[in-house]
């Protein structure tokens, strides 16, 4: 150890001691990084905001009796939507 080292551990060592041992606190450092984080969710909900207000979520309503392409209706598809006891359940 240098004497630099030296001299600052004798008048750190003390002030430690000072310290109530079952107290913890975050001090300046621990604000600081959550005011950071903070900030940043604060401006992903904002940008996130103004992302959603451009989304169109309006479809076009899909004819009756229409089933997606490629597919055929089967019994067996039918009878899947089924509950245990009849009632319809949906996807």
């Amino acid at each position: 150890m240098s004497a630099t080292s030296t001299l600052a551990m004798t008048h750190l060592v003390p002030l430690a001691k000072d310290l109530d041992e079952n107290k913890v606190t975050p001090g300046v450092l621990g604000f600081i990084v959550f005011a950071v984080i903070g900030a940043a969710v604060w401006l992903l909900m904002k940008s996130m905001n103004k992302h959603m207000k451009r989304v169109n979520f309006e479809e076009a309503p899909e004819a009756p009796g229409k089933t997606p392409a490629g597919k055929t209706p089967t019994v067996a598809s039918a009878e899947a939507t089924k509950g245990t006891k009849g009632e319809e359940r949906t996807a």
